[in-house]
């Protein structure tokens, strides 16, 4: 893996903004074309080989906490149970989810797991292959992640309810309706009648027992770019549980156990000598190099990393309340002054592609970079 510093295309920001990518720029660069990092098709084989041993490895993991009832280590409401094994033993639709590696010294290693709400979709998908086609159309890149949502999709119809399939995030957030509208126009693709519908406009008919949308039609599918722990916490949550149509929620409320970071210490345990691991534990004082994460947390938030004894940096934010995982410290390599982290993505349970996201601190937060690649 190097890091490459090349010339921005001429109009860059003209091109991104004609694919639909309008948030590459906000106080501070998102999308960094001034650099590329390159890979060698062993080491892409290599990331490959990992994000699919680590998916088997993450259901076995959940099947774990459900057949050993471990949901208080998650922080889960106790109400919410019987409907995350009903989604789990049901096996309701599932689309995605994307690991951060850390990759140093020929070593690669899972930091979490964005299982329920992973970002940057978008621009790992589309923006950096047309990226590619300007810079040499000789040159291939890690990222089949279009074609694998189409087919996902074209698979996954069969098992939806008839009829629309609703898209959903919050109003505020273009990056969230950029990579919304995204997931949305390859369900199109693969032939589905589909709607858009803001989170914060889903209605609830109480005479009816149903979610409606905006035309007070019934919404039976809907993908939400919006976190389950949240929603177990809001009167919508709890409707979830009321709701006669069974609503196909996407996705699935099962993602509850592998999106949080207590999924790290479970997969420890379970899988000590899986050489993408890094040893994690829920109590302090088993590593003397650790990050101490909360286990819902999000954009680098609320962590704590600790060399020798010494705090090397510490993040403000909300988080913190549920608990906290200690995961050993692996720093991530430095180029250049930058340190990069691989997003490895699963689409329809199968490796896809990977994103480079880059910062200048030792937490990759929400003032990290998008970096593209290439395969040498």
């Amino acid at each position: 893996m190097k890091r490459i510093s090349i010339q921005p295309r001429q109009g860059w920001q003209q091109a991104v903004e004609k694919l639909g990518f309008g948030f590459h720029t906000t106080n501070v660069p998102y999308w960094d074309e001034s650099a590329c990092y390159e890979f060698t098709l062993d080491e892409v084989l290599q990331i490959e080989k990992a994000s699919a041993e680590l998916w088997e490895l993450c259901l076995g993991a959940v099947q774990h906490v459900i057949d050993n009832g471990l949901y208080s280590r998650f922080a889960i409401p106790e109400e919410f149970v019987p409907y995350i094994e009903r989604s789990w033993t049901e096996d309701h639709p599932a689309i995605y989810g994307r690991f951060d590696l850390a990759w140093r010294d020929g070593q690669l290693k899972l930091l979490e797991f964005n299982a329920d709400t992973p970002t940057s979709l978008y621009e790992a998908g589309i923006v950096q292959w047309f990226w590619l086609q300007d810079l040499d159309k000789s040159k291939d890149q890690f990222n089949s992640i279009h074609e694998k949502l189409i087919a996902c999709w074209s698979y996954l119809k069969a098992y939806l309810y008839p009829g629309v399939l609703h898209f959903s995030c919050v109003k505020q957030s273009l990056e969230d309706l950029t990579n919304t509208e995204y997931m949305r126009d390859c369900a199109m693709q693969a032939g589905l009648d589909t709607r858009l519908v803001y989170i914060d406009d889903i209605g609830w008919d109480r005479d009816r027992g149903i979610f409606v949308d905006m035309q007070e039609q019934p919404i039976r599918n809907v993908f939400k770019l919006y976190p389950w722990e949240w929603l177990v916490h809001e009167e919508f949550g709890n409707n979830i549980l009321q709701d006669r149509n069974k609503a196909f929620w996407i996705e699935p409320s099962w993602k509850m156990i592998l999106s949080n970071k207590a999924i790290l210490p479970v997969l420890w345990e379970l899988y000590p000598d899986c050489p993408w691991l890094l040893p994690a534990y829920f109590e302090s004082g088993r590593l003397r190099d650790y990050v101490r994460k909360p286990i819902l947390s999000r954009e680098g938030a609320n962590i704590r990393i600790v060399q020798g004894g010494a705090v090397l940096q510490e993040t403000e934010g909300e988080y913190g309340e549920e608990g906290y995982v200690y995961q050993e410290y692996f720093p991530l390599p430095e180029l250049d002054g930058n340190r990069p982290i691989i997003g490895s993505w699963i689409i329809g349970q199968e490796p896809a592609g990977m994103g480079i996201r880059e910062s200048d601190s030792l937490v990759t937060d929400n003032l990290s970079r998008f970096v593209p690649h290439y395969i040498a």
